[in-house]
């Protein structure tokens, strides 16, 4: 297991991650100190705790939002798999009338010309 030393509100916190994590444990310490920060210049100091509460429903509330954003995308997606499908098989049904409309205009000229052959 590797170590990383967080900076959170100006405290450090040493946290432990699995080998190779090390990199995105601290990306995610900077979101939640940017986030402390942003909270602590708009109310104050509030006391560490209470810091890290409000940080932690600001983030949540944001990732609540974005798996909201997620699954209307999947929908949208859905649908317009849906879309292309039936228009799949409205292009296959599309082309066996027109393959059968020439075989049918090549039946009647073929029909014709032995009739002036005739």
């Amino acid at each position: 297991m590797a170590q990383v030393v967080l900076t959170v509100n100006e405290h450090a916190y040493t946290m432990q991650c699995n080998d190779g994590e090390e990199d995105h444990l601290r990306e995610l310490g900077g979101v939640l100190d940017a986030e402390v920060g942003k909270i602590k210049s708009a109310v104050g100091q509030v006391g560490d705790i209470r810091l890290l509460l409000m940080a932690g429903l600001v983030i949540s509330d944001k990732l609540s939002e974005t798996l909201l954003r997620v699954e209307e995308l999947e929908d949208q997606i859905q649908g317009m798999r849906q879309t292309r499908n039936q228009t799949a098989k409205q292009e296959e049904q599309l082309s066996e009338d027109v393959s059968e409309r020439i075989e049918t205009a090549a039946e009647r000229v073929e029909a014709l010309a032995r009739e002036i052959a005739s």
